[in-house]
């Protein structure tokens, strides 16, 4: 039969958008529930508001999502039962109760915001994508998209990029220890990095990122470290062995030189062993070039570095991407 909603235009915009939205709600409840997560949908906003401004009270969460008083009272009231959201007196007004995340709260949108956002956000551009036009156009071509494939499956089928927190510290370890012992034994550097992420790169000006693969989690993650000058290494890339073959390794370094290109660098250059030959193959690909005065000035950092490599970051317009098919 033909769609009604579709049939009578503009006049059925607010049934069809509730339509699509109930569509991509019910979605997402399924990758929550994938994920073990207890919360719906219609909780999201109040948690994100919560994990972005803190403390609120029930007038502020009003103003910052934009919706009726009831409603947050009803997604309050659900995050308290589960124990992910408690109400104080407010210190400002003690004729008001503060919402604020428990401890469990915290730790559950920290988990949200490394397994399952950046995906959901991933899926529903994919299915957003396409040339500009009218909203009705827009809105036909995301529905039809929606039916050839979900948002759940989108959402489990492919990768997105998670940033550097201090709770994926011990990940970033991890990976990169797995990775190194299984080819080469561990050094003081490695030890160093490793052990001090975000003293050592995020807060010099660097970057930790993450990829994390739908269905698995993160699997891979890398560093950009700055080394004085304007010089940039990238540095501890690296891929679950559980996880390889699913191309992570070549959408997180795509990624990684996106990140590089927005960032104030004179250079980059990386340095490694010839015994990574898939790694080095696919720096090649990507846009790296062997580099012997990299070698002469930086090998000795590592004592398993035979290989040098450098990237023109320089030669690259900012927001292009490198390519990667």
């Amino acid at each position: 039969m033909p769609d009604i909603l579709q049939d009578l235009g503009y006049v059925a915009l607010g049934s069809r958008l509730k339509r699509l939205a109930e569509r991509l709600q019910a979605d997402a409840a399924h990758i929550f529930e994938q994920n073990c997560f207890v919360t719906q949908p219609s909780h999201f906003p109040l948690l994100a508001a919560l994990d972005r401004y803190g403390p609120l009270t029930v007038s502020e969460a009003v103003s910052a999502l934009g919706v009726s008083q009831p409603a947050v009272t009803r997604s309050l009231v659900g995050l308290v039962d589960m124990g992910l959201a408690e109400t104080t007196v407010s210190e400002i007004d003690r004729r008001q109760k503060s919402i604020s995340l428990t401890t469990e709260g915290a730790e559950a949108v920290a988990r949200m915001k490394r397994d399952v956002w950046p995906h959901v956000a991933r899926a529903a551009e994919e299915l957003a994508a396409g040339p500009d036009t009218s909203l009705l156009d827009q809105i036909a071509r995301i529905e039809t998209a929606f039916d050839e494939k979900s948002l759940s499956e989108r959402a489990t089928d492919g990768h997105a990029i998670v940033e550097f927190s201090d709770d994926l510290a011990d990940t970033f370890c991890t990976i990169n220890e797995e990775w190194i012992s299984e080819m080469f034994t561990l050094e003081a550097t490695d030890r160093e990095i490793l052990s001090h992420p975000r003293e050592l790169i995020v807060d010099k000006g660097g970057a930790v990122l993450f990829v994390s693969t739908g269905g698995l989690g993160i699997v891979g993650t890398c560093a950009l470290i700055p080394m004085g000058d304007g010089r940039f290494e990238l540095t501890k890339m690296g891929v679950l062995k559980s996880a390889r073959g699913r191309k992570s390794g070549e959408f997180l370094l795509a990624a990684a030189l996106g990140r590089a290109r927005q960032m104030e660098m004179a250079s980059l250059y990386l340095l490694t062993n010839r015994k990574c030959a898939a790694a080095i193959h696919l720096y090649e690909k990507l846009g790296f070039t062997h580099d012997p005065d990299i070698l002469d000035s930086h090998g000795k950092r590592y004592e398993r570095c035979d290989v040098a490599m450098s990237y023109p970051v320089a030669q690259v317009p900012s927001g292009e991407t490198a390519p990667i098919a």
